[in-house]
């Protein structure tokens, strides 16, 4: 194991601790706790807020996302790890402003057990919360069992897009509507080339061959769907490209945003040249593009593979896409 740490036991809280010190004025913390990350400025009155959390080890997920027309706070678990209930209610404390607090997080299964946790103790202080579940990994589980399926990189696009609405001042159930719109309209497919390594464990996480590559597989290292011989750049594209697009369906005369995602390792010169299978798909399926991002946005460690999210876009939510947003990870001007 080569990595730039001090003891693996204090990686996280070393790594918040850097980020922390490099963003003055934009991220703070709760409750003296470092794993309680909160947006840095006064509380607009009347705005909901908007929290996440998670495992480390998956930078800029979740707290890259903290900031402006984005979120509110994020609860830091260790890598790979849920943040516990405790760590939860103290964001939420910290980030609401009278109109309730919204919860968008993976479909994992400590998380769910720790919000849920959460959220009950915050209404207990009479906060109200309400939550939105990602799971958007269309090779996680098979079409009409999605709520099986796992979050991951297109959980930015709720994020940006809740974050954008709940800027207008709007209630929580109209933040928390659009949120799940976003989540039924968007649907991610990665492929993994290598393993990555917890720093405590100090080992992969699993193995595959020099010349394997995983279709499907999850960002903690859950089982893909398929394992076989490494492939063309076209080559991969083409086989989960059509399975992404045909689970929603998305369909002739659509209108998308793309995210092609970079799992820790991979070269942005590699994701432009997925993006450029991409594009010519979409193309031929007569299917435009409204926005597309590249780069690294939900990683796995130093997992080399990537990811492709579709956002089908309707007038509402191309408007909130469009919205300003900034972050210590994530920076867009108004479209």
């Amino acid at each position: 194991m080569k990595k730039f740490i001090n003891e693996p036991i204090h990686f996280v809280d070393e790594m918040i601790e850097g980020i922390i010190g490099a963003h003055p004025g934009k991220l703070g913390y709760a409750a003296n706790d470092l794993r309680c990350i909160i947006k840095e400025c006064n509380k607009i009155k009347g705005k909901v807020g908007i929290a996440t959390g998670g495992g480390s080890g998956h930078l800029p997920l979740f707290l890259g996302y903290v900031g402006d027309g984005l979120l509110d706070g994020c609860a830091v678990g260790g890598v790979f790890q849920s943040p516990s209930a405790e760590q939860m209610l103290h964001v939420t404390k910290a980030i609401d402003s009278g109109a309730g607090v919204l919860y968008i997080y993976g479909n994992y299964g400590g998380d769910i057990m720790n919000f849920d946790m959460a959220a009950e103790m915050a209404e207990m202080e009479n906060i109200k919360v309400e939550q939105v579940i990602a799971g958007e990994d269309v090779a996680s589980a098979p079409k009409g069992e999605e709520r099986k399926r796992r979050g991951v990189a297109g959980i930015f696009f709720i994020y940006k897009i809740a974050g954008a609405m709940a800027n207008e001042l709007a209630t929580i159930d109209e933040v928390k509507r659009v949120a799940e719109k976003t989540c039924a309209n968007v649907r991610t497919m990665g492929v993994a080339l290598t393993p990555c390594i917890v720093p405590e464990a100090g080992r992969p996480s699993f193995i595959l061959g020099e010349n394997e590559m995983e279709i499907g597989m999850g960002i903690h290292g859950e089982p893909g769907i398929h394992r076989g011989p490494l492939k063309k750049a076209d080559e991969i594209i083409n086989e989960i490209l059509p399975q992404i697009l045909s689970d929603l369906p998305y369909k002739k005369g659509d209108e998308v945003s793309v995210l092609v995602n970079g799992l820790g390792a991979t070269p942005k010169e590699e994701l432009y040249i997925l993006y450029r299978r991409v594009h010519h798909l979409l193309k031929q399926e007569d299917i435009s593009v409204y926005k597309t991002y590249i780069g690294e946005f939900a990683t796995s460690m130093e997992m080399a593979g990537a990811s492709v999210s579709i956002l089908k876009l309707d007038g509402e939510l191309k408007r909130l896409l469009s919205k300003p947003a900034s972050s210590p990870f994530f920076e867009q001007t108004q479209l």
